[in-house]
């Protein structure tokens, strides 16, 4: 006897909530995946042939540690937490027989939780060097009323956590700039990290680089250790913009040269911009607010929009 009609709306896929698009623009996106896999139903209810359903669907999950992929989820698992602020995570990943992630410069790499019954997804940039062998890491920061945030803050060492990609990136070959000016506002330093560090291994590579790291207090500020260490480098400049620091007065002696309170503008942009050795290209990356006054302001000191890349 045939499959009833019901019988073939049951095996409908069923349409991604909001919640789970992370917004990033991803290459596949989970849209398009249902997209597919609405197509494959279909094709496979008009020729009433099951088997047409048992490629792998978008919310289906590769066993652990396995290889990376932007179509389906993978198990990672959770090797090492370290909180940096009052509301800020540093995680650390394990990837089996030392292997790479596979991420180019600026990729990103979705993640899946479930809260509530829920499913959300959301996009992080990890901040391990691209080469990183054995492991990845990435830095994320846990809002008060952010679903994400529940899931985030229930994980554990030794935990596995569900990812897919890599989407997106930032298309770069030693020597092509003459110098990096990187705005980068609060976790949106994360795609500046592994930039900088590919730079400063390539002895090859006499890129300039600026970075201008926007934190709310001197507290706030992420990878300081790491900072510090890059900046060692003849050709990287590190420069702090604290919003709620009042004076420069309670930071220690090595930061006050290059640190400024207040806002970055338009003027502290000019300044950056003029101070730079070689003719800068420009990275941004933050909060879409901060990353849309950084174009306005770019902009308006005469900067072509080839001229800056907005992650």
């Amino acid at each position: 006897m045939g499959e009833s009609e019901d019988d073939w709306l049951s095996l409908k896929p069923s349409e991604p909530s909001p919640s789970q698009c992370c917004g990033s623009g991803c290459k596949p996106c989970i849209y398009d995946l249902y997209q597919n896999e609405l197509e494959r139903w279909e094709e496979a209810k008009a020729k009433k042939d099951r088997s047409l359903l048992l490629l792998r669907p978008h919310g289906s999950l590769q066993g652990s540690n396995s290889k990376l992929s932007p179509e389906t989820f993978t198990a990672f698992k959770i090797c090492s937490v370290e909180q940096l602020t009052e509301d800020t995570y540093q995680y650390k990943f394990e990837l089996l027989g030392n292997c790479s992630l596979g991420l180019s410069l600026g990729q990103h790499i979705v993640l899946r939780g479930t809260v509530n019954g829920l499913e959300v997804q959301r996009a992080y940039t990890p901040i391990s060097p691209v080469t990183a062998q054995g492991y990845f890491e990435v830095l994320i920061k846990c809002y008060e009323a952010g679903l994400m945030s529940q899931y985030l803050k229930s994980w554990k060492e030794g935990e596995l956590v569900s990812w897919r990609g890599p989407f997106g990136g930032f298309p770069y070959r030693p020597n092509q700039y003459g110098e990096l000016l990187m705005l980068a506002s609060g976790t949106g330093i994360a795609p500046m990290l592994p930039i900088l560090q590919h730079v400063t291994e390539n002895e090859d590579d006499e890129t300039f680089l600026t970075l201008v790291g926007c934190f709310r207090t001197f507290k706030n500020i992420y990878m300081k250790t790491f900072l510090q260490d890059q900046s060692r480098y003849w050709n990287v400049r590190t420069i702090f913009v604290l919003s709620q620091e009042l004076s420069l007065e309670n930071l220690p002696w090595s930061y006050r040269e290059n640190t400024y309170t207040g806002r970055i503008n338009k003027s502290l942009i000019t300044n950056l911009m003029n101070s730079c050795r070689r003719k800068p290209f420009v990275l941004i990356c933050g909060s879409v607010a901060f990353n849309e006054e950084m174009s306005r302001c770019l902009k308006a000191v005469g900067l072509e929009e080839d001229s800056y890349f907005v992650f």
